[in-house]
């Protein structure tokens, strides 16, 4: 590890806790229906909007109306992309000449982006043509983000309202986030991306002549414009197979942090418009300072095992001062690769600027952990801040059985139906990812796509499963997912980790606003200090170490004892 590591690492915090104060201010007008500097323009066309879909915006929905507006939206959405990459063939802005996509993985590609998960079957330059990049992925990239963040908002407006029968009308939030927070956005950051050198064309290909007098065909497209939403909806799928490791789509040390930066902006925005629509800002600060604390202890560990190196290559003379650079582009380094591994995991982004496959066994683990918890550290927009709130709720129920009272959480009292949602919300996701692991590893058509043996090759198929219920969309390595097998069990884990989590999350945010709100007595546990910020991530890494530890211990944990010892994988 050197400082000028750390120096970037602290530069990069610094900036995401800048933002989250004003953009969260903005947000929260936004969803208050307050008018703003883009309400002039955008006013006219969210209210046409509105008109042309036959909604009343001063109308709010009961939550179940809520979540099967969402529902019925998402499947909308997800056999639209369908279709449209079984007929992509014959569909226009095909330069390329791209067939049509195989139905297992059409249909993994499109739980895959309707879920936010942005899971990659494919490589995206050479499967899906201009049309579906555009009008299909990059479509679902917008509203699949502006979903995960009109249902936090729903979450907090039952923290925030009391004896109230709704939480707010799902097509109002999803048009507002969608046309004031990631459109006005997306532009911008796309002309930044542009001017960097990412290109935005509709051409397919350009021929190129190497120093070696060798052709070479490169392909193009409009990738910046994709990209934009690709990082700010922390949806991570990339317009090329390389991802942000490929030039076209990061080109440089200020496009990887401003990219990182943007992962993480709404999530952190989220938490102050949290505290503000509960009228206290210091509990949105809390639940960031939770997140904060996760986030640099995993970062510390990624670094630390990447800067160490592999102690094998001392066996062979090799120097291994400057680290693990395998699976790492030069133009960002160990710490830049560390950290942005720790970003886009901590925020279920699935973007990669390296092959996680290529870490360290305990650099690996990092992004491992940080899904296994819910990706709850950030998270994604809006899924990390509603999950958060669930492990909330779980430590005031653990408070309260510690001192025995009833527990509460911002003065509004939790009972047994709100704490099962919350367990049925938390348990989903072990529960794909720990069963779709253990099938695909004693299944031979789970076997058959691993690239290794050993742990590394169960920390492979242990990634996979994680990355899909976590809805992330990374991927380890080293694993051949394009299989009928891995199509459907993953598409199953994406579909179950998104939408079985959302669903009691709703029915907790309606019961939450029907009820009262008790005014803070001597008795009550205050939620906004470091004792709160303590006991929340101490819930957060028992749970999660109780759940993940022995599955971790099969995986990374033995092949870094291993490797010390001197075997390798």
């Amino acid at each position: 590890m050197t400082v000028n590591g750390w120096i970037q690492i602290l530069v990069f915090i610094a900036l995401v806790v800048a933002v989250a104060r004003p953009l969260g201010g903005f947000m929260t007008g936004v969803f208050n229906g307050e008018r703003n500097f883009l309400s002039p323009v955008l006013g006219p066309v969210e209210r046409g909007l509105y008109r042309i879909a036959g909604v009343d915006a001063k109308a709010e929905q009961h939550w179940l109306t809520y979540a099967v507006s969402m529902l019925l939206f998402s499947v909308a959405g997800m056999l639209l992309l369908y279709l449209m990459q079984r007929v992509q063939g014959v569909l226009p802005l095909n330069p390329t000449g791209v067939g049509a996509v195989p139905a297992d993985l059409a249909f993994n590609t499109a739980a895959s982006f309707t879920t936010n998960t942005n899971w990659q079957n494919y490589g995206g330059e050479s499967t899906m043509s201009h049309l579906v990049q555009m009008a299909g992925l990059t479509v679902q990239n917008f509203v699949s983000a502006a979903t995960g963040i009109a249902l936090a908002v729903a979450l907090v407006r039952g923290f925030a309202r009391a004896s109230a029968r709704t939480v707010g009308n799902f097509w109002v939030d999803l048009t507002r986030a969608t046309l004031y927070l990631l459109l006005p956005i997306c532009i911008l950051y796309a002309l930044f991306l542009v001017w960097q050198g990412v290109p935005q064309t509709l051409a397919g290909t350009v021929d190129a002549t190497t120093l070696e007098g060798v052709k070479q065909t490169i392909a193009l497209g409009p990738v910046a414009s994709q990209e934009a939403i690709k990082m700010l909806g922390t949806n991570g799928g990339g317009f090329f197979n390389a991802n942000s490791a490929h030039p076209f789509e990061n080109p440089n040390a200020l496009t990887n942090l401003v990219q990182m930066l943007s992962i993480f902006a709404i999530g952190a925005g989220l938490t102050n418009l949290f505290g503000r629509m509960v009228g206290d800002e210091r509990q949105g600060w809390a639940i960031l300072a939770a997140m904060g604390v996760l986030f640099v202890i995993g970062v510390t560990v990624a670094y630390w095992a990447e800067a160490q190196g592999n102690p094998a290559f001392a066996a062979f003379g090799v120097d291994g001062s400057a680290g693990n650079m395998e699976g790492k582009e030069t133009r960002f380094g160990v710490a830049m690769s560390a950290l942005f591994a720790v970003v886009t995991t901590a925020a279920s982004c699935g973007a990669v600027n390296a092959m996680h496959d290529s870490f360290m066994p305990l650099g690996g683990m990092v992004p491992m952990v940080n899904m296994m918890l819910g990706e709850i550290i950030v998270g994604g927009v809006g899924a990390g801040l509603y999950g958060m709130l669930l492990f909330a709720i779980v430590t005031m129920f653990v408070a309260g059985l510690m001192v025995g009272r009833t527990p509460e959480y911002l003065g509004k009292k939790l009972e047994a139906k709100e704490v099962k949602m919350t367990m049925l919300a938390v348990l989903c996701l072990p529960l794909m990812m720990l069963g779709g692991t253990a099938f695909a590893v004693v299944l031979d058509t789970g076997t058959a796509s691993m690239a290794n043996a050993g742990p590394h090759g169960f920390s492979e198929a242990l990634y996979a499963y994680v990355s899909a219920a976590a809805n992330n969309g990374s991927a380890f390595g080293g694993l051949t997912g394009n299989t009928l097998w891995y199509n459907l069990t993953l598409a199953a884990g994406m579909l179950v980790g998104r939408f079985l989590v959302i669903v009691p999350m709703l029915a907790i945010a309606g019961s939450l606003a029907a009820k009262t709100r008790a005014p803070a007595s001597v008795g009550t546990f205050p939620t906004h200090d470091g004792l709160f910020v303590g006991l929340l991530v101490g819930v957060i890494l028992i749970v999660g170490g109780l759940t993940f530890f022995p599955a971790l211990a099969l995986g990374p944990v033995v092949e870094h004892l291993a490797m010390n010892a001197g075997t390798l994988f």
